[in-house]
Order: structure tokens, then sequence, then C-alpha cells
């Protein structure tokens, strides 16, 4: 939305593919609603939605073309974009394209899978998947509700289940032992983006004072029930017990999601701290593919303030790229940019390494896990695969259907890259990732004929 606004304040001709029914993205999700037929539950979302009713304001103002419920499954070389209903009841829509001169990826973060013993069985959901259920249509969860994790999303989440009455019976910190010692280094520099710190503690306070028992150190997690969830086993020090629940909210950090950069062939690189790849890029979300960039969370994952502040600052690239601007207007116009993006940027390293995710939670000690939930292939089956000598995740896909589901690796993609870097006792970065290709996203026989 920030690059759209920029791009039509010079002039340039620009459609936005949103795979969302309406603006806002995933961070201000069906925001024009909210604020329009359920006032009491915007207020609830807090200031930021506030500030994400201008943005969504703006840019519907901004005269860019903007086509909603569009999923794109694959782009050419020459940067031709083939993009389809993302609705599963518009199976049987055709198959636009367009045609770009200059290609803007802003596909944000998804959810880290947690991989752990019953983690696919009725009742176990992403964390995230409680907030877009209650931002799209209003529904809360009902009954018992632990929320078992680690990072700033999940103590955010867990404050919008108190706020709306839902009953939270267990809090299960699964961050990585003497985190915040580790992190205290990096806290000075952090206390310039004092407001964000301090916003966190009051999450965490809130959360305390509420009274939900909150266990840290936790080094086992499983969900039990026959047809659906009945509870959770916990281990702490050795020592089990269990917590009834009808509901286990699961989050483990995000990451960039990098399905379009990596089909385009854009070079990535390895994030240790975070344990992630993301695209390399310069300081205007320049790939190294020509005229393609990137902006927010789909690079670096650090937040929706600094995700706009990269959209305004991509746009400008584009404008110059374009030869709209010259290089020294670009440079001018970017600066009050610049120092918001700086002043935003204090405090990720001392998060990411606060809520540097543990090893027992990105490779599965229970070899019966299922690893890929598509094709349901357990975590033994990984290991029996790469002690019979595959060297990376290809290898393992012709030989174990890993990758090949319906998410096309999305939730197994990490997991896989760590259980194989683990066995062979080297860096994921070795290992590499699943090449990803056309579709990328799932599309029909009757959608592929129907092509001109």
């Amino acid at each position: 939305m920030a690059a759209a606004i920029t791009a039509r304040a010079h002039g340039l001709s620009v459609l936005v593919l949103d795979e969302q029914p309406s603006a806002g993205g995933q961070i201000f999700r069906n925001i024009e609603s909210l604020e329009a037929t359920r006032n009491s539950e915007f207020s609830k979302l807090g200031q930021e939605y506030e500030f994400g009713s201008s943005l969504v304001r703006r840019f519907k103002k901004c005269g860019a073309d903007y086509f909603t419920d569009r999923s794109v499954w694959q782009i050419d070389n020459n940067l031709q974009i083939h993009h389809v209903s993302a609705s599963a009841s518009k199976s049987n829509s055709v198959i636009s394209h367009c045609q770009a001169k200059r290609l803007l990826i802003a596909v944000g973060a998804m959810e880290r899978p947690m991989p752990l013993p019953g983690w696919t069985i009725p009742g176990v959901m992403p964390c995230t998947a409680v907030d877009v259920l209650y931002k799209s249509s209003g529904l809360i969860p009902d009954g018992e509700v632990v929320l078992a994790g680690s990072g700033p999303l999940l103590l955010l989440i867990g404050c919008r289940l108190l706020d709306v009455g839902v009953h939270v019976s267990a809090f299960l910190d699964t961050s990585m032992n003497g985190a915040l010692l580790k992190a205290l280094p990096l806290l000075p520099n952090a206390l310039r983006s004092h407001k964000y710190l301090t916003r966190g503690l009051s999450l965490l306070w809130k959360i305390r004072k509420a009274g939900i028992p909150f266990y840290s150190g936790i080094q086992n997690i499983e969900a039990l029930g026959a047809s659906k969830l009945e509870k959770v086993r916990i281990g702490k020090s050795g020592k089990f017990f269990d917590v009834t629940a009808d509901l286990l909210l699961l989050h483990n950090g995000v990451v960039p999601n990098v399905q379009i950069t990596r089909n385009l062939g854009c070079e990535h690189r390895w994030y240790d701290v975070q344990r992630y790849w993301e695209p390399i890029v310069d300081d205007w979300g320049n790939t190294s593919v020509d005229h393609v960039s990137i902006a927010g969370d789909c690079g670096r994952v650090a937040g929706a303030a600094i995700s706009e502040v990269s959209g305004h600052l991509a746009a400008l690239e584009t404008v110059y790229q374009l030869g709209v601007i010259s290089k020294v207007e670009r440079d001018n116009l970017s600066q009050p940019h610049r120092i918001e993006l700086a002043r935003q940027k204090h405090v990720r390293p001392f998060l990411d390494k606060l809520f540097q995710p543990s090893k027992t939670w990105l490779v599965p000690e229970n070899d019966k896990t299922l690893a890929c939930r598509c094709e349901e292939v357990k975590v033994s089956e990984i290991r029996e695969t790469v002690r019979m000598g595959i060297k990376d995740p290809d290898s393992l896909k012709s030989m174990t259907r890993c990758g090949m589901g319906y998410c096309q690796a999305r939730m197994c993609g990490l997991t896989v890259s760590e259980i194989i870097a683990e066995e062979k006792k080297v860096s994921p970065e070795e290992i590499g990732y699943f090449r990803v290709r056309s579709p990328i996203r799932p599309i029909t026989l009757g959608q592929l004929a129907e092509i001109d």
C-alpha cells in the first residue's frame, strides 16, 4: 500500500494484486469492514488499527488499479505475471495475466512451522489462525485455550484473547534458555526504541496479572486426544504434567515468505540468528534479479512500521529507475523515510536475539512426529533417507514426496532443511532449500486449459 501511494504520487501506472478480499494485508486485515460495522472490536485492536485505517484510505484514493482475491501462480522471466482467483469457491475462474516493467514483491511473512507430537489433530492451530478468524469474522475460541511458543506476536494475541473474554488456561514459554542474558549486550541500542519495549513489557504484565499459569523452560509439548484435542502434556526439568485444553495455539516466530523470490531465482542468504533464508537486497530493496525488488517482511522480518517505510523507499527507487526523477531527487525524497527506518530498526537486533528459536522446536526429537503434513512424512522417514545418502531437500523430495503437497513446502521446508543439517552435522546454509517451481499456488487443470 505504501509503495503504491508513493509510485502513484509520481505518476506511475500501478497495479496491486492482493490475495485478500479487501485492503489491509495480514496486519490490518478486514480493517474497512471492522471500522464500519464492528466498531467495538475495531477499538480493541489498538492504535495500530487506527493508523492502518488512515493508510488504507490513502491507498484507496491514490489511483492505483487494485485487484483483490488474486493469487499469483507464475511469473515469467520477462515479468509477465499470471494470476487467478484466490478463493476456493471460484476454482473455475479464468487465469489472467499482466505485463510489468518493474515488479515489487510484498508478500510478507508466514508462521514458522512448530512440528510436535499431535500437532495435526483437530484443536491444534497456529496462533495467527485465531487472529485471522477474529479479524475476518469476529469468531473467538470457546473452552480452555493453551498458548505455546515464543515471540512478541504470541504475547499480543494472548492479550487480545483476554480482551474478548477467552479463558486462557496456560502459557507455555518455549524461549531458548538464557536468551535474555545473550540479548542484554544489544539492549542499550534497543532502548532508543523504548516505546516498543515498553509495549512488550505491558503485554507480558497483562498476561501475568490475569493469573494465567506461566511456564518457562519448557522442553516437551505433546497434544493428546482421540478425535480432537483433549489435553496438552508438558515436559519440564524431566517431569511431565497434563493441562486440559480444547484449543492449543502454537507460535515459533515468523519467517519471510520466499516462494516467489526463490521461483524467480533471486539470491538468498541464511540468517542464523532467526534460522531462516532471506533474499539478498540493497538499501533500496533491489534483488539480484533485474527489475525485481521487495519490501516488507518477505525480506528480513522487521514488523509493520519498517515494512511501510521499505515500501516507500522501494517505490522511490522504481520511480528513479523508470526515469521519472533523478538520483539526487530520489535521495532527497528518501531522507524522511531513512530517518524513520533508522529509528525503528534499533530494537530489531535485540528482539531477534531475545526470541531466537530453540533447536528443540526446530528439529522434532520424537521421530514419529509428522514433518510434512500434506504427504504425511514422519521425521524418522527423513532421517532414514538422509542416512541412505541424499544431500539436499530436492533429492529427499524425489524419494519421500516431502514438499510435493498442497502447501508446496511452505509448512515443511525449514523443518526438512534443519533435519538434514542435523543428520549431516552441518548448517542448513550448506543444505539449502527446496527448489520452488510454478505453479507457486495450486491451480486446476480446468484453469490451465482455459489459458489463451
